[in-house]
């Protein structure tokens, strides 16, 4: 049976086949554990997992503008939003959880989902390409006719930057773990471009091919020093990232705003009279001076070598071209290892030379069309389809019908699942409650999702995401 993969993130893998949705997590690189499994009734389409931890969204086809929420691990559905057109791609990190549609995004508060920022009358993204990072950077393209694209800050609601990464649209976007670098791919799939997130300036440049192929995958190693890009040919590219040249452009950064910042104050400081005058005089100023030593840094030379590097560091040649592969640069068992996972069921793990580079030699494969066993079985629509069997209300509309609108906060709306039976001494002395979940409620049940039980992800590898308050 073929598979369509759907994810892999570090040591997470998420699988979507035409039997049922798997979730798996890679202990070792021979061992690979299977902890999720659901059929496939619903026709689920997009599947999202927030790190290592038990919160899933899902999207099914048979409701393409609705978002579901669920506690995996204990059997319970969250919330659903509803959007007014279909969602195209959900990004999630520790603070918020974006939704991209083909003409808006928008931006939730994943504590509560409550929405607090959207995106409106942005060109066409029928790719619902996206990327957010740790720190919550959201990037998405602006233009459908060339590689243009924005940086916009979700955990501060502020428009940043744009970016003219390629001549071509843009076909795959990732941000570094740390959030500094951001690499792109464009439609052509032959050049990948590595700009700095602060100040929009290209750090590298890498050549994948002369051909133009289909990017599949393109993803930082978990320590951001490697690119990894795989595409639907049978060679897997790594990159190396040169840390001289992200600290050297940050400094010419720095040199500008300081040299800006000179010119400014020597302009209001000086009359007519004193400019004339000065005109042909060399002028010496501490801008000036600390862009001369951040350039005697690197040579012309060393410059254009960084800029135009093209060679990768380390290739895997696959059996088969013409399939999809997902790729994950992470540490198995202290070991840096490389992980492709493929549309036809098997998952790959490969040995990668962080020193020498060069061919990477595999050192296991893992079948994963299997039956499943001892795994977690779980509908979704428990909770829904006991609701249909009560009387409908008036606010219990049916979503799917929502018009197209433009993008705004009100279009969104979010629906609590109908509450399970509570028979706890507490529940009694309250009497019997038949509302929907509280707020509070929903915020504990996100809250458990996403933070416990605390073994489900490796702070080292997802830290808490606290550098947001640094920008």
């Amino acid at each position: 049976v073929t598979l369509i993969l759907i994810s892999l993130f570090n040591r997470s893998l998420s699988i979507l086949s035409p039997a049922g949705l798997r979730l798996y997590s890679i202990v070792s690189q021979d061992k690979v554990e299977e902890i999720f499994a659901k059929d496939n009734t619903e026709q689920i389409r997009i599947v999202e997992r927030l790190f290592n931890s038990s919160l899933v969204v899902l999207v099914t086809a048979q409701k393409p503008n609705c978002l579901k929420m669920l506690h995996f691990k204990k059997k319970q559905d969250i919330c659903n939003c509803f959007y007014p057109s279909e969602i195209l791609c959900v990004r999630m990190n520790r603070q918020r959880l974006i939704v991209c549609l083909v003409e808006s995004i928008h931006i939730h508060d994943i504590r509560d989902m409550k929405i607090l920022h959207s995106i409106g009358n942005i060109a066409p993204n029928e790719q619902g390409l996206c990327a957010l990072s740790l720190n919550s950077h959201l990037a998405f393209p602006i233009c459908q006719t060339s590689g243009e694209l924005r940086i916009f800050n979700s955990s501060k609601l502020r428009t940043g930057m744009t970016i003219k990464a390629h001549a071509t649209p843009l076909s795959a976007l990732t941000f570094s773990p740390s959030g500094a670098l951001l690499a792109t791919a464009s439609e052509r799939g032959t050049v990948i471009r590595v700009f700095c997130v602060k100040n929009g300036q290209r750090v590298q440049e890498f050549r994948r091919g002369v051909s133009c192929v289909r990017i599949a995958s393109l993803v930082f190693a978990a320590g951001g020093d490697f690119l990894c890009v795989s595409s639907n040919t049978e060679t897997v590219h790594v990159f190396k990232i040169d840390a001289r040249a992200v600290e050297s452009v940050e400094l010419k950064a720095i040199a500008e705003v300081a040299a800006k910042s000179d010119n400014a104050a020597t302009e209001s400081s000086t009359s007519p009279v004193e400019d004339a005058i000065t005109t042909d005089m060399p002028a010496a100023s501490w801008g000036g001076l600390f862009s001369k030593a951040v350039s005697s840094l690197l040579s012309a030379s060393q410059v254009s070598d960084v800029l135009a590097q093209d060679r990768s560091f380390a290739t895997v040649q696959l059996a088969q071209a013409g399939l999809k592969h997902i790729c994950a640069l992470t540490r198995v068992q202290k070991d840096l290892r490389l992980l492709i996972a493929c549309d036809d069921g098997f998952l790959y793990v490969y040995e990668f030379n962080t020193e020498k580079g060069g061919a990477c030699k595999v050192l296991a494969v893992h079948d994963l069309r299997g039956a499943l066993e001892d795994v977690i079985e779980l509908q979704l629509c428990e909770s829904l389809l006991s609701s249909q069997t009560k009387p409908k209300t008036v606010s219990n509309c049916t979503q799917p019908s929502l018009p197209i609108l433009k993008s705004c906060a009100a279009s969104v709306l979010i629906e609590n699942p109908e509450p399970l039976t509570d028979n706890s001494y507490a529940s009694i002395l309250r009497g019997n409650q038949a509302d929907a979940i509280s707020s509070s409620a929903k915020f504990r049940k996100l809250c458990d999702a996403i933070d416990t039980p605390s073994k489900l992800y490796d702070e080292r590898q997802f830290p808490p995401v606290a550098v947001a308050a640094k920008d």
